[in-house]
């Protein structure tokens, strides 16, 4: 019978002498083809919501986006959750059955900015939403709040294109902190918290929620100030209404605005 070196060589026993190294290569790289395509997938997105960064940063008042991250499942993990749900151990299989091998999370400043984005990614064309979970609007029993998103991208690969689900967390940084908290506690425990501290978990929920409340009003009421006191064009001399730090490689400074509309009146 084949060996296989180190750590490989319990494959041999599953496999026909005569097929045992090929057909170990060949589903190693299924694979890792199999997992490449959800790292695309999670480039893809990271792509399109830096895009909308840059256009709420230069094109409007501000940005709802305060951070982006990313995670990927390890092959272990995969096949780990593959077991749990019991899904046949083939790639199609798991691909339609586990919705989160690719994960995005991004963390807006206010609860309102959560659904800007929502609906930001919802007008994408080759962004098809195929399910939302909203855990704001209904939190879940031990109070967690976050707007879950299974979307399918389209990664375009040699050898043609493959559509891939991504699930994409919207969350604010309040129901961040909690979140990372309470996987924290419940990793030390082994998911068996004592009822106390799953009480305190619930009532810091709330305290987060209301803390998240209590700055989107903060929010509505400094921004109904500045539009109350808002300079006349008179007044604000070169600096345009809502002006951000201008990024001189993007945008234009006043003086090319005035030789922009010189260059068009000659032309009228």
């Amino acid at each position: 019978m084949t060996a296989l070196p180190g750590p490989h060589g319990d494959l041999a026993q599953l496999l026909p002498d005569d097929e045992t190294l090929a057909r170990v290569f060949e589903l190693r790289t299924e694979f890792t083809a199999f997992m490449l395509q959800y790292k695309f997938a999670i480039d893809e997105v990271l792509t399109k919501v830096s895009i909308l960064r840059d256009e709420f940063t230069h094109l409007h008042h501000e940005n709802p986006i305060e951070h982006v991250t990313s995670r990927l499942k390890s092959p272990e993990s995969v096949l780990d959750k593959v077991e749990r749900k019991d899904v046949t151990p083939d790639f199609d299989a798991i691909r339609s059955s586990i919705l989160d091998i690719a994960g995005v999370r991004i963390i807006c400043s206010f609860v309102p900015d959560i659904y800007t984005v929502l609906e930001a990614l919802r007008r994408q064309d080759d962004l098809t939403v195929l399910a939302v979970k909203d855990y704001i609007a209904e939190p879940k029993p031990n109070g967690y709040r976050s707007l879950h998103l299974i979307v399918s991208v389209p990664v375009f690969l040699s050898s043609g294109t493959v559509p891939v689900t991504v699930e994409i967390q919207i969350r604010t940084s309040a129901m961040d902190f909690w979140a990372s908290l309470e996987h924290k506690i419940y990793y030390k425990y082994d998911r068996q918290v004592p009822a106390e501290i799953v009480d305190r978990l619930r009532q810091s929920a709330l305290v987060a929620a209301e803390l998240d409340a209590t700055m989107t009003d903060l929010r509505d009421q400094v921004q109904a100030l500045d539009d109350r006191h808002a300079p006349t064009s008179a007044q604000s001399g070169t600096t345009l209404p809502g002006a951000i730090p201008a990024d001189a490689a993007i945008v234009p400074q006043p003086s090319l605005l005035e030789r922009l509309l010189t260059m068009r009146s000659r032309r009228d």
